[in-house]
């Protein structure tokens, strides 16, 4: 059996008609190192012997990080991620991570492979409600890109819309050849678009990470692109997929339909049949990220969503009676 460190280095080289390999062994390494997953796999009657292809791999409900340590193999944890959830909600997500340093290259690696070199952009990031907490994965993984890039003018905003706009007037000139990118949760950018009211920009990309956070009523993704587009004059929105539960991101440069990691596999099941798969139509989506090697990489999310087949996946909402997520509060219809 392959070793945590062997199956990371894996991650980066292997082949995609090679992910089958490794999500089998990456699979059988969490069987084994997992107690929670081996404990689950085993209470549905699942035999790792059995288990020869993607389908057959179990997928652990995400509410099992409210309330269970979700750890592969014995060590100390360097941070622990929180889910930002709701005031109301008592049990939050817990990832604990064994090492930031593989969540930054993780995270960066993805970020870099869609949109280029981190050092060359200047990031500012409009998060207003992941800045007053503790444990966002998100603040730790744009904190890492606003370090790396480099820039003295990259950094985080709370509320001085004013300061933000002369700041992206000035950069978005491009004098200094570096794009700009504003990362924001959706309300934060709402707010800020309608504070300024319209301020063209022709070197910056836009990119919303969704969340509503009961701050704003509701309203499709379709419509906060359209807003956003009006405001600030780009040709289209950007989107990033992530999750307290993922170590892993996606990337959408329009129309909410996002890209995922070479490492990561999306698929949905039937709403009413935990163990039947809903091929290109609506249904609950299942993830695969195979960089969650320390912690479980099969789960099961609440949000519904559509795969299609070039692998390409879109969100459409959550699950109804299931807790709201500050990552994905957002419909798209």
């Amino acid at each position: 059996m392959k070793s945590a460190n062997s199956l990371k280095q894996a991650l980066f080289t292997t082949p995609s008609s090679a992910f089958t390999e490794l999500a089998l062994a990456v699979f059988r390494y969490q069987q084994a190192y997992n107690p929670v997953y081996k404990a689950y796999t085993e209470a549905l009657g699942v035999r790792v012997e059995d288990v020869v292809g993607l389908e057959s791999i179990p997928f652990l409900p995400i509410s099992f990080f409210k309330s269970q340590t979700i750890k592969s193999g014995d060590w100390l944890e360097e941070a622990i991620f929180t889910s930002s959830g709701t005031t109301a909600q008592t049990y939050r997500s817990r990832h604990f991570v064994q090492s930031l340093n593989w969540y930054h290259q993780v995270s960066r690696y993805l970020f870099e492979q869609q949109y280029g070199a981190v050092n060359k952009y200047h990031i500012l990031a409009l998060l207003p409600s992941y800045l007053e907490r503790d444990g966002s994965s998100l603040i730790e993984m744009v904190q890492h890109f606003i370090q790396e890039s480099g820039s003295e003018r990259s950094g985080f905003y709370l509320n001085e819309y004013d300061t933000l706009k002369d700041t992206l007037q000035q950069l978005d000139a491009g004098k200094d050849g570096r794009k700009v990118l504003l990362i924001g949760v959706t309300f934060g950018l709402l707010d800020f678009a309608e504070y300024i009211g319209h301020m063209p920009l022709q070197n910056t990309i836009i990119m919303e990470t969704g969340g509503m956070k009961g701050r704003r009523k509701e309203i499709t993704r379709a419509e906060v692109h359209e807003q956003l587009i009006r405001t600030f004059d780009v040709p289209t929105i950007h989107s990033e997929y992530g999750m307290t539960e993922l170590l892993s991101q996606a990337y959408s440069a329009k129309d909410g339909m996002y890209l995922p990691a070479p490492w990561m596999r999306f698929f949905t099941r039937e709403v009413n049949d935990p163990f039947q798969k809903a091929g290109q139509k609506a249904g609950v989506i299942q993830v695969m990220d195979l960089a969650n090697i320390d912690s479980c990489s099969f789960i099961e999310t609440e949000d519904m969503g559509i795969v299609h087949a070039d692998g390409r996946f879109e969100i459409l909402g959550r699950l109804d009676n299931s807790d709201q997520r500050g990552c994905s509060l957002m419909v798209a219809h």
